[in-house]
C-alpha cells in the first residue's frame, strides 16, 4: 500500500471538511494526515492536504467520489507529480544540567528552533519532511519528551517536474557543453 497526497480546493464553507471527512469514513479509507486553512489569496476557498493509503484503485475512487462533491473545485493528485512538503512538530523535552547542552546540540543539527524554556523543560519547534520529524522525535525521546504536537503534511507541486526523460536529456546536454 502507498502513501498518497491530495490537495482538494474547496468552498469555504460549514460542513465542508465534515463531508470530505465523511466520505473517507463511509467506504472505509484511512486519513493518515489532515491540514485544511483557508486560501490566503481567496478567503471564499480553502484548501485540504490529506494523506491516505492505497493502491491505484483505491486513490482512483477517492478522486471520482471527491470529484462528485459540490463544494469541490479542483482535486491535484500528487501521485505522478514532484512535490515539496513540510510538517512541522512542536516538542516539550525534559531538561536538567546534565541534558541541557546535549539537547542544544541536538537543535542545532536540526536546524530546530527554541521556542519557550522552563527551569526543567525546553520547547523546540521543527520544521521538515516526515523522516526529518521522524528522526528528531527519535533523538530527542531518551532525553524525555514531555508532550508533543505535529501539524499534518503541507505539500505542493514543485515549480518544474523533471521525468526520468527530461533529467536524462539534461545530463546529456550537460555533459557535452
Amino acid at each position: 500500500m502507498r502513501s498518497h497526497t491530495i490537495s482538494v480546493l474547496v468552498e469555504n464553507e460549514f460542513g465542508v471538511l465534515a463531508r470530505v471527512a465523511g466520505l473517507f469514513s463511509s467506504r472505509g479509507f484511512n486519513i493518515e494526515s489532515l491540514t485544511v486553512n483557508e486560501d490566503p489569496l481567496d478567503p471564499t476557498v480553502s484548501r485540504i492536504v490529506l494523506v491516505t493509503t492505497g493502491d491505484d484503485q483505491i486513490l482512483e475512487q477517492i478522486n471520482k467520489q471527491l470529484n462528485k462533491l459540490v463544494c469541490v473545485i479542483k482535486i491535484a493528485d500528487f501521485k505522478d507529480v514532484e512535490t515539496i512538503d513540510r510538517e512541522m512538530v512542536i516538542v516539550k523535552v525534559s531538561v536538567d544540567e546534565r541534558t541541557r547542552g546535549e539537547l542544544d546540540s541536538i537543535v542545532a543539527a536540526f536546524r530546530a528552533h527554541v521556542i519557550d524554556i522552563g527551569p526543567r523543560a525546553i520547547t523546540v519547534e521543527l520544521t521538515g519532511d516526515a523522516e526529518k520529524i521522524k528522526a528528531f522525535i527519535a533523538i530527542v525521546r531518551p532525553l524525555g519528551i514531555k508532550e508533543v504536537v505535529r501539524s499534518g503534511k503541507v505539500a505542493m507541486a514543485r515549480a518544474v517536474q523533471l521525468n526520468a526523460e527530461n533529467h536524462q536529456n539534461r545530463r546529456v546536454r550537460e555533459s557535452s557543453e
